[in-house]
C-alpha cells in the first residue's frame, strides 16, 4: 500500500502541549488580564434585541488548519464574501494543533476552527473561549477497517487493532467499543500513526485498523476484501469541528461574530451550488487537488447555518457530553467540565432569524 502524502486535518490532541497551554493561561491571569467590558455596540445590540447588526470596525483574526471541513472560510475569502458583508477578516493557516492552540490562548487570534474534543480540552485548561458554530462532521471519512472473519465491532474482542492514541481515531474506537459492551481493554492495542494503521492491517500484522481519509480509500482500493465495519456516521457529530471565539472578542465585537456566521452560510450555499469551483478553492488551500480529496469530500458533511442551529439546540448537546466521556476515558482530558458552557447559541439564533 502506498501511503498518501496528502495534507489532512491535524487530529493529534498534543497532550504534551497541554502543560504549555495551562502555563500561558496562568501567565495571563497573573498579569492581571481580564475580559474587557462589552463595547457600546455590544450593549446597544443586546438592549435592542436586534437580529442583524453592523460589524464593528477592525480586523477579525481567524485561525485554520489544512482540513477541508473549514473550506467555506477559504471560499468566503476568495469570493470576497467577507467584504460583501462588511467584514475585514485575516485568515491564517496553522500547521499543527499546537500552533493554533497557542495562538488562541495567547490572544494572537480572535477565533479558531478546531475539533470538538480540542475545544473541550482547551476549556478544561482554562482558555476563555466558547463555540459559536458547529462546522462539520465526519461521516465515512473516519472508520474502522477490517476483513473476514471480522464483520462487526463485537468481533474485535481479543483482536489486534492499530490506531493512533490520543486522536480522533482513539475517540471513534472507544465509542464504538462502548456501544458493543466493551472497553479498550477488550482488544489488543497496537499504537500506530493513522497513516500506517491501514498498512499494518493489509499486511496481516493486525486484525483491524482505525484511520481516516485518504488512507481508508487507498486501503480499500488495494484490497477490496477489506470493509468498513464502523464509521463515524454511526454517531453523528462524534468526530466534528467547531468555530470557537475568545470571550474577549465576544465582548468587543459581537456583530462581527454574528456576521461571520451569516458569511459562513453564504459560503456553504456557494459550495453547494458551485461544487467544482468551491472544491478547487478548498483543495488549493490545503495543498492538494480536488481529485486527491474526492473521497474525503464525500465522507464529510459541511453544515448550513440552519442545520448547525438545529444541532446546537438539540442532539449535539448530548453528543458533546459523549465526546467528553470518551476523551476523559482516553486520557485526552484529565477531568470533565460542564459541557453546557461550551456552546453559545446566541449568535446563530440571531443570524437565522
Amino acid at each position: 500500500m502506498s501511503t498518501p502524502t496528502l495534507p489532512v486535518r491535524r487530529r493529534l490532541t498534543a497532550l504534551t502541549a497541554l502543560a504549555g497551554v495551562v502555563a500561558i493561561v496562568a501567565a495571563a491571569c497573573s498579569s492581571g488580564a481580564s475580559t474587557p467590558a462589552p463595547s457600546a455596540a455590544a450593549s446597544a445590540a443586546a438592549s435592542a434585541g436586534a437580529t442583524a447588526c453592523t460589524p464593528e470596525s477592525g480586523t477579525f483574526r481567524m485561525g485554520t488548519e489544512p482540513w477541508l471541513g473549514y473550506g467555506p472560510w477559504w471560499v468566503a475569502r476568495d469570493k470576497d464574501l467577507f467584504k460583501a458583508n462588511g467584514l475585514d477578516v485575516k485568515v491564517s493557516s496553522f500547521t499543527t494543533d499546537d500552533e493554533i492552540n497557542a495562538a488562541l490562548v495567547a490572544g494572537q487570534i480572535d477565533g479558531a476552527n478546531v475539533a470538538t474534543h480540542t475545544a473541550l480540552r482547551l476549556m478544561q485548561a482554562g482558555t476563555p473561549l466558547t463555540a459559536v458554530l458547529v462546522l462539520d462532521q465526519s461521516n465515512t471519512a473516519d472508520a474502522i477497517l477490517a476483513a473476514d472473519p471480522i464483520k462487526s465491532v463485537a468481533d474485535l474482542k481479543g483482536k489486534k487493532v492499530a490506531y493512533e492514541e490520543g486522536t480522533t481515531s482513539d475517540i471513534l474506537l472507544r465509542y464504538a467499543l462502548s456501544q458493543n459492551g466493551m472497553t479498550i481493554d477488550d482488544i489488543v492495542k497496537v499504537p500506530s500513526p493513522a497513516a500506517d494503521a491501514a498498512t499494518l492491517a493489509l499486511a496481516g500484522k493486525v486484525d483491524a485498523a482505525v484511520t481516516y481519509e485518504p488512507y481508508l480509500t487507498s486501503a480499500l482500493n488495494e484490497k477490496p476484501e477489506f470493509k468498513l465495519i464502523y464509521a463515524a456516521d454511526e454517531k453523528p457529530g462524534l468526530i466534528s469541528d467547531v468555530f470557537v471565539v475568545r470571550k474577549d472578542a465576544i465582548a468587543k465585537i459581537p456583530c462581527q461574530i454574528q456576521t461571520l456566521l451569516t458569511t459562513w452560510d453564504d459560503a456553504v450555499a456557494y459550495y453547494n451550488a458551485n461544487g467544482d469551483d468551491a472544491k478547487a478553492i478548498i483543495a488549493k488551500a490545503v495543498g492538494a487537488t480536488p481529485e486527491d480529496l474526492k473521497t474525503a469530500f464525500d465522507g464529510v458533511k459541511i453544515y448550513t447555518l440552519a442545520e448547525a442551529k438545529d444541532l446546537m439546540t438539540g442532539a449535539f448537546v448530548q453528543t458533546v457530553k459523549d465526546i467528553q466521556d470518551v476523551a476523559v476515558g482516553a486520557g485526552i482530558m484529565p477531568a470533565p467540565i460542564d459541557t453546557t458552557t461550551l456552546l453559545d447559541t446566541q449568535f446563530i439564533t440571531k443570524a437565522t432569524q
